[in-house]
């Protein structure tokens, strides 16, 4: 049974609403994940902390709460076996059934609520169904990546019915109104309960929401109005889109029965290493390394970059290690004409063996240092 609001702020029934903020704010410092990293119980005590403080904060909420025992309707009125903890302190959430809006199977409490007390607010309104949405993963190169590329992916999915273009129906034929929900898409049922007889409204089996049916069903999708299918979707993978990121495209996942809403179709991006470039965000890192005379007397060195070569200058007396940027030569910003930046590590190299006349230039060298 889920815990009083009241017990988890610390404070007794009756509370001000200052009382509840000052129990809030202390109480949220003290469970703050950022002082428990880590530790799942503190991040489930936080959240437990915010609940309670979003429905005791809320005049509404608190009154319902403080009179049901729960903020869940509006509708539910008080008996004789109500008070503060609800009825009898019952836990609503043990209420499973089939429910009109999810296959999950648990009761939608609006339908509940109405289904107790009269309302009807809902019930004889058909509703269009929704395809359901597809996801699929796409690799593309680290310069694909760069300049953005076009791909036509074969997706497999429920496509429209060609035959029937949707419908549902064979040719020549209609689509009627459903004779088991009467064309409202949803149908009563009654059950008994503590409370006494229970009605709940749920989706009607025959025309799964719509309140249609095909007079002549479609004899290729059998009414449904879509038939699995491999289809080709175009997707344009912008310029400067990072490992991990997707795109969403409307109306490309599975079509719904009978012309209903498509849902969409995400496409997870995968970009490839580069064995020159490391990305940071927007930015490009390279590391380079150069001799000990041109780290001394100075340089110029090519650098490749994601948009080609570049000349970089490398000053006289260059640490080993020392970071130069080359601007907007980095990744492009995502939707925008922005550019980051080129990051190049200087690596001053230090020969391992010398000639001998290297040798003798650097012990003269080493002469003229000391004087």
């Amino acid at each position: 049974m889920p815990r009083d609001y009241y017990d988890i702020l610390g404070l007794q029934r009756g509370a001000s609403a200052d009382d509840i903020k000052q129990a809030y704010r202390k109480l949220s410092k003290e469970w703050h994940p950022d002082k428990h990293k880590g530790d799942k119980k503190a991040e489930e005590k936080f959240k437990e902390i915010n609940e309670a403080y979003e429905a005791l904060n809320d005049p509404k909420k608190k009154q319902m709460y403080d009179q049901f025992g729960t903020t869940g309707s509006p509708h539910f009125g008080s008996g004789p076996s109500a008070g503060p903890g609800g009825f009898g302190g019952f836990d609503f959430s043990g209420f499973t059934g089939e429910g009109p809006s999810s296959g999950s199977g648990r009761i939608d409490f609006s339908d509940l609520f109405e289904g107790l007390f009269g309302g009807g607010g809902r019930r004889g309104r058909p509703r269009e169904e929704r395809g359901d949405d597809r996801e699929i993963t796409v690799t593309i190169s680290f310069m694909e990546a760069v300049s953005g590329v076009r791909r036509a992916l074969r997706v497999r999915k429920l496509d429209a019915c060609k035959t029937c273009g949707g419908s549902g129906a064979e040719s020549g034929a209609k689509l009627v109104t459903c004779e088991k929900c009467g064309g409202t898409g949803q149908i009563i049922r009654q059950s008994q309960s503590f409370f006494g007889m229970l009605q709940q409204s749920v989706l009607c089996s025959q025309c799964r929401g719509s309140g249609k049916v095909p007079e002549k069903p479609c004899k290729t999708c059998s009414g449904e109005g879509r038939v699995a299918d491999d289809v080709t979707v175009t997707v344009d993978i912008p310029a400067g889109i990072a490992d991990g990121q997707s795109l969403r495209v409307r109306s490309s996942g599975d079509a719904a029965r009978q012309n209903g809403t498509p849902g969409d179709l995400y496409v997870r991006i995968r970009v490839e290493s580069d064995e020159r470039f490391v990305r940071e965000g927007d930015n490009i890192k390279t590391v380079v390394t150069i001799g000990v005379p041109d780290a001394i007397l100075s340089t110029e060195i090519p650098i490749a970059t994601v948009h080609g070569s570049s000349t970089l200058k490398i000053p006289a007396g260059t640490q080993s290690g020392q970071v130069f940027r080359i601007k907007h030569k980095g990744m492009p910003v995502l939707n925008t004409s922005r550019f980051g930046d080129h990051y190049v590590t200087v690596t001053v190299e230090i020969p391992a063996k010398l000639s001998r006349e290297e040798r003798k230039l650097v012990e003269e060298w080493k002469k003229l240092a000391g004087e």
